[in-house]
């Protein structure tokens, strides 16, 4: 049942978006509440006016002088203590836009009534993201996550505290499991690039740390606590491992290696790749790059175990190719045919010392001595990890440019948006600053302009939202925000928050997160469930039931993290 709160103020301007409230004696009011207040209207009747406190101040009316408040408290000077709350106003029905009158009362929205305000009524299907601080669910409405009027999400918030990887697993746990997708549910993928560490390679094992607290909040929001049940984890194989051996150490089973054969590295021209650093597309042996790259697709060979013949040179690992194309281009006689007539020495010298360096970090990636797996994410689990945590930068880039390439050329043949496909990343202002260009960013621009209509949808985290391509934080309809750098949350990227919540991120604990949702002119403030998959090996219960995919099996992990030195006490993760 809704309860009064106070009354419109008549000292301060009420407009149709904006109003204060006098906070009663025995009432009071906090940031993120949901008031409302009634109007008569002459012809229209009952207006309904909702809205989100966005301000809270409190004062002693009578006093003047800042040394009054000594005297105040000591009884010799006559003072009322007064609170008022300033309403940010949501919604208001029917849309008669006018201002409540002052004196009006103003109550503490419920129910039904808390549920219009914020336009959870209007949301035909529900996606929980967490609790309000009154404790009552805030649901995001799948329409504007799923393509349907909107797509995209664009998380940002400082690395380690601001939580932004354990929120969007949650977001994807959430709508995978309230049945928000419907029977899509089922057919729907993500794809989950892990970038540091080994957290999110756990992701089908409960967490025995979680309480009851915590599965009566999964329960609250109309879910099951518990883990994902359909994963499967992708690894690079071990430097100087000629089996291809998994480089995972918290698992050993439901993981498999991932690599490119030598013929798929010059038949998909995935040279590029090996230069995706946004400063190599500034640079003229880019030009190179390409004529090399049609010259492999050209005259490369296909052999066993993925090697490949150029000229009748056999070539059966990346240092080979390496080699190969070196000394083509070292050559006068044929330095014209692979690099082209217009380049010049030096630009070609500048393109060697690049690809030779590229050996140490790429070498394991491209292989000629393993049979080929074709395309990379054959797997039929409903999520896919990609861990890249154990890979220099520039490897990270060939991975993550390469798998988003196939994939968005997948959904491009296919010529249909079902079934969805989820793309969670890390570090999107590495993959698509805001200045330069290289082949990662062209494709994560592709994916943010028309991924929607494909059924490709982004959720990108980052530090800083302000070094992201303008056009891809633009084309996300959903924006989330954590904990933020002071100076960050003063950029013109987080203008949808208000004043207060800018000065809020600066303090926000981990878990805790700022919404927003294009229904909404006001972002909500969301504190989301502790995790109830596990997020590292001490907290590893079992995993789910052996499951028949790619013809591997699934079977629980070890349950003690051998690098875990410290104690199981000072890891925690932060919540």
């Amino acid at each position: 049942m809704s309860e009064s709160v106070g009354r419109v103020l008549g000292t301060e301007d009420a407009t149709p978006l904006s109003f204060w409230v006098g906070v009663g004696p025995e009432a009071y009011a906090q940031l993120d509440d949901v008031l409302t207040t009634e109007r008569q209207v002459p012809g229209v009747g009952t207006v309904r006016i909702s809205g989100v406190v966005t301000s809270v101040r409190s004062r002693h009316e009578g006093a003047q002088f800042d040394s009054d408040v000594f005297d105040i408290a000591g009884g010799l000077l006559p003072a009322q203590v007064q609170e008022a709350a300033e309403v940010t106003v949501t919604r208001v029905e029917p849309e008669v836009f006018v201002p409540p009158r002052p004196g009006a009362e103003v109550q503490r929205a419920a129910g039904e009534d808390r549920d219009r305000a914020l336009y959870f009524d209007g949301m035909a299907r529900q996606v929980p993201l967490g609790f309000s601080r009154d404790g009552q669910p805030v649901f995001l409405n799948p329409d504007f996550l799923d393509g349907t009027r909107g797509a995209h999400v664009s998380i940002s918030g400082i690395s380690g505290v601001a939580t932004k990887t354990s929120f969007a697993t949650w977001m994807l746990y959430s709508l995978l499991h309230s049945g928000a997708l419907g029977a899509e549910a089922a057919n729907t993928k993500a794809l989950i690039f892990n970038v540091k560490g080994e957290d999110l390679l756990l992701l089908d094992h409960d967490n025995t740390k979680i309480d009851e607290t915590v599965r009566d909040s999964y329960r609250r929001l109309g879910m099951e606590p518990g883990a994902f049940k359909s994963v499967e984890v992708l690894a690079p194989p071990r430097e100087g491992d000629a089996n291809g051996i998994p480089d995972v150490a918290c698992r050993s089973t439901g993981v498999d290696a991932f690599y490119w054969t030598l013929a798929e590295f010059c038949q998909l021209s995935l040279l590029p790749f090996v230069f995706a650093d946004g400063d190599d597309d500034r640079q003229q042996y880019t030009m190179v790059v390409h004529q090399v790259a049609a010259r492999l697709r050209k005259e490369a060979r296909p052999k066993d175990n993925g090697a490949i013949s150029v000229d009748g040179q056999l070539l059966t690992s990346y240092r080979d190719l390496v080699d190969l194309i070196c000394e083509r281009l070292s050559d006068d006689e044929t330095r014209t045919e692979w690099a082209g007539s217009a380049i010049g020495l030096g630009t070609v010298n500048a393109f060697i010392r690049r690809l030779i360096a590229s050996g140490r970090d790429i070498g394991r990636l491209i292989r000629g001595d393993l049979p080929p797996k074709g395309a990379v994410l054959t797997s039929d689990a409903q999520v896919t990890v990609v861990d890249l945590h154990n890979l220099p930068d520039r490897a990270q880039r060939f991975v993550v440019g390469v798998v988003l390439r196939t994939e968005f050329e997948r959904k491009e043949k296919a010529g249909t948006a079902r079934p969805l496909q989820f793309v969670v990343l890390d570090e999107l202002n590495k993959y698509a600053p805001r200045e330069g260009t290289s082949p990662i960013k062209d494709i994560l621009l592709d994916i943010a302009e028309r991924g929607r209509s494909l059924g490709v949808i982004l959720i990108g985290a980052q530090q800083t939202a302000s070094e992201v391509e303008r056009r891809i934080a633009s084309n996300s309809a959903i924006r989330v925000v954590g904990r933020l750098d002071a100076a960050e949350a003063t950029r013109p990227e987080y203008g949808f928050l208000t004043q207060a919540q800018r000065m809020r991120v600066l303090m926000a604990k981990p878990g805790t997160m700022f919404v927003a949702q294009p229904e909404l002119p006001v972002p909500l403030v969301v504190n989301f469930p502790f995790p109830a998959w596990a997020t590292r090996p001490a907290e590893a219960g079992s995993a789910p039931a052996p499951t028949a995919r790619s013809g591997r099996a699934m079977s629980p992990t070890a349950k003690v993290d051998p690098f875990d030195l410290a104690g199981d006490d000072e890891d925690d993760i932060p919540f």
